[in-house]
């Protein structure tokens, strides 16, 4: 799913507008109708009071129309205008109208007024700014914020919660709507995803009001949102006359004394996602716990309790390395000559990423397209620190332009980034916050590269199936007690979940509104 920018969002609104020979307001009534189905649909008319805060502008006028649906379906409704400017709308005025021709009359809400009284079982549908903000709310616009906030009612905000830009982080913090819930016109929007503004929004769904399809698929996005449907187009079936060679060889390179458990969990990611066979390098101390654990992979060795040399006969199609890897003197003097000399497509992760940050002139030495897969603090170490995570974004593609590598900024929806594009994922839990996650992320990569996948693809699909096993194993462990070897184990149902056809939800028919 494409993330369509604020200024292209405009451009869409004018382009359907032209094409479609429409009026503006045509488009406000498309708006309201949806977000009153989407309303009726689950309320069916319960006698519960909504209170709906509008501001002057085109978020404000899809306020004012819903408010006029509302009524006009015996919803008992209060209708609030937040005149926090002279300058008003034109499908604000038109809607206005409408709403006074039925008899509804709005109360107008500036600084000195009494803030209304809401109880904590009403609803509030926050329609205040919409993506149209271009500076922070007034002061008495924030206070108001505060007071629907205090009053503990269920928040559901109009297309993004209000105080929220589309473009940059906000400075104050108490200047957002916090919202149980945002109807987003056509496309979430990207700040939905990001971990600073992302708070602001406990649960959100797309409304389609008819923008046309021309320009939404013609259009090139910045950000893709990652699903299903996204990746399922990815999957390369395996043929019947195949055999391990077809699936290729991953050698995982990594491990130190204490910390073999790394490579172990990234090496059976790695089969588990497919490859054909997995080698692991790893310093002598770990041979034994290696060829235990996991019988299906081979051992390379190099002498003592950390790497200190990096040798191998074989010729693998793709390494990962890092994992458990420890930055020692020796450790970092072999990492250098050994991509010094790699031509192989590489996956990068944990000590590998921290060697890398403080030898910067090994990145010259990374083949074109290398994964790198770091977690904020390892990405802090590479890029440099960031204002925002607009910044974060922007020296993040610098860096992947510049040294042409694909990152993963792992996190809640982490994002995969190549050059000017970013590809967010959508799957994942906080239960994955646990030691070997990345461990496996790693595998899984590696995996998919060994079978013949492509790098950014590769990438792009682990991300989502390393969620995926996630969301599948939590359903049985809880967010506490998933680890990283759950979500190994999750790996097989996330590829057979690929295929699996959702039962359709069950639906109440909304009255069609003219």
């Amino acid at each position: 799913m494409k993330l369509f920018s604020g200024e292209q969002i405009y451009a869409a609104d004018k382009f359907t507008i032209e094409k479609q020979r429409i009026s503006s307001d045509v488009l406000m009534e498309r708006s309201a109708v949806q977000i009153f189905n989407w309303i009726h649909t689950r309320m069916q008319g319960a006698p519960v009071k909504i209170h709906l805060f509008c501001g002057i502008g085109n978020n404000g006028g899809d306020g004012i129309a819903l408010a006029r649906h509302l009524q006009e379906h015996g919803y008992n409704i209060g209708v609030y205008v937040v005149n926090y400017s002279k300058t008003r709308s034109k499908d604000f005025l038109i809607n206005l109208e409408r709403l006074k021709d039925r008899k509804i009359w709005p109360v107008f809400l500036d600084s000195d007024c009494e803030l209304p009284a809401i109880g904590r079982d009403d609803i509030i549908v926050d329609a205040i700014f919409g993506i149209g903000l271009n500076r922070p709310p007034d002061s008495w616009v924030v206070n108001l914020m505060g007071h629907l906030h205090k009053t503990e009612a269920f928040i559901l905000s109009v297309d993004i919660p209000s105080g929220l830009f589309t473009d940059k982080s906000p400075k104050d913090k108490n200047a957002i709507i916090k919202a149980n819930f945002v109807l987003s016109f056509q496309t979430p929007k990207l700040v939905f995803f990001l971990p600073e503004t992302g708070i602001y929004i406990d649960q959100w769904e797309v409304l389609d009001i008819g923008l046309d399809p021309e320009y939404l698929t013609t259009t090139e996005t910045a950000y893709d949102l990652i699903g299903k449907h996204d990746v399922l187009p990815f999957y390369i079936p395996r043929q019947k006359f195949s055999h391990k060679g077809t699936y290729g060889h991953a050698l995982i390179i990594g491990g130190s004394k204490g910390k073999i458990g790394a490579v172990t969990l990234a090496s059976k990611a790695c089969l588990n996602s497919g490859a054909g066979l997995v080698t692991a390098y790893v310093p002598e101390c770990g041979y034994a716990p290696l060829q235990t654990a996991l019988p299906e992979a081979m051992v390379l060795t190099d002498g003592g309790d950390m790497i200190a040399n990096i040798k191998f006969d074989i010729e693998p199609s793709v390494i990962g390395i890092g994992v458990g890897l420890g930055t020692a003197e020796d450790t970092v003097s072999a990492l250098s000559d050994f991509l010094g000399k790699n031509k192989t497509p590489l996956v990068i992760d944990a000590d590998g990423l921290n060697i890398l940050a403080k030898n910067k002139g090994l990145l010259k030495k990374l083949p074109a397209q290398t994964i790198l897969t770091p977690h904020p603090k390892e990405l802090e170490r590479l890029v440099g620190k960031w204002k925002d995570d607009f910044d974060k974004l922007k020296k993040t593609k610098a860096f992947s332009k510049k040294y042409n590598c694909i990152i993963v900024i792992k996190g809640a929806h982490s994002i995969t980034v190549y050059g000017d594009r970013g590809y967010i994922n959508t799957t994942g839990n906080p239960g994955m916050a646990t030691a070997g996650s990345g461990d496996v992320l790693t595998g899984i990569i590696t995996g998919l590269i060994a079978q013949g996948y492509d790098s950014l693809k590769a990438t792009v699909f682990g991300v989502y199936l390393h969620g995926k096993s996630g969301d599948i194993a939590v359903e049985e462990t809880g967010y506490q007690a998933l680890t990283a070897s759950n979500i190994v184990e999750g790996i097989g149902k996330a590829f057979i979940d690929l295929f699996k056809i959702p039962e359709p939800p069950q639906q109440v028919q909304a009255e069609e509104v003219p």
